[in-house]
This record gives C-alpha cells, sequence and structure tokens, in this order.
C-alpha cells in the first residue's frame, strides 16, 4: 500500500490497455503502476512490493507473461496475479491458471465492472 491505498501493478505493451487500466484505477483510489514489458515490470515490482498484478500474456515474446509470472514465485511474490489477453476466455477453460501461480485470467479488453469485482474482492 501507498498513503493508505492499494498498488496495482499493470504490465502490457499495448500503451492503449495501460492508459485505459490507469484511468479506471486512479478513478477507483488505487494507486497504479505500469510497465511496458515483463523485464520492466520485474524491475518496478522490486521497487514498489504491488498489493495485485495484472500481467498480459504476450507481449515483447509470446510467453513474456507467463515468464514473469515465473519470476515471481521463486521472488516469492504474495500478491494475486491475473493474466491478461485475448484469448482470456478460451484460456480459462483450457489452461488449470491456479497451477502457473494464477489468480485467474481477464479477457481483453478488459470489463471495466468485473475488474473492478476482484479489486474489491482481492483487497477490500
Amino acid at each position: 500500500m501507498k498513503d493508505g491505498k492499494h498498488v496495482i501493478l499493470c504490465i502490457d505493451d499495448d500503451p492503449d490497455v495501460l492508459s485505459f487500466l490507469q484511468l479506471v484505477l486512479e478513478a477507483e483510489g488505487y494507486v497504479f503502476a505500469g510497465a511496458d514489458s515483463a523485464e520492466q515490470g520485474l524491475r518496478v515490482y522490486k521497487e514498489i512490493h504491488p498489493d495485485l498484478i495484472i500481467v498480459d500474456l504476450m507481449m515483447e515474446e509470446v510467453d513474456a507473461g507467463t515468464g514473469f509470472v515465473k519470476d515471481m514465485r521463486v521472488l516469492g511474490n504474495k500478491a494475486p496475479i491475473y493474466m491478461l489477453s485475448s484469448v482470456g476466455d478460451n484460456l480459462s477453460i483450457s489452461t488449470d491458471y491456479e497451477a502457473l501461480g494464477l489468480e485467474g485470467v481477464l479477457q481483453k479488453p478488459v470489463a471495466k465492472e468485473k475488474l473492478l469485482k476482484i479489486l474489491k474482492t482481492k483487497l477490500g
């Protein structure tokens, strides 16, 4: 937390997605932290220790998001991680996302109401 607000780290190489997430999160009183690659996301994670993480599946490399999640496990991360994907619904059906260390998968474009419901459930 920062100044009594939950910090959400969002990692995506699409600036429009990051802008949308920043707008929604800050309007609801969360602190937004953004990164445009898994590598940058790792650096930001180490600096801010976010309360929740949203990471895109495919960025600079096809499996950049899953690689980031593996790095989070190695670092002992306890913050919930949600994967963002354009194939989100199909991924949820075909993948055991809990085994990957994920709390869930969000379909792009992210539905604002669904995102806020998840944040309120996980963070209070």
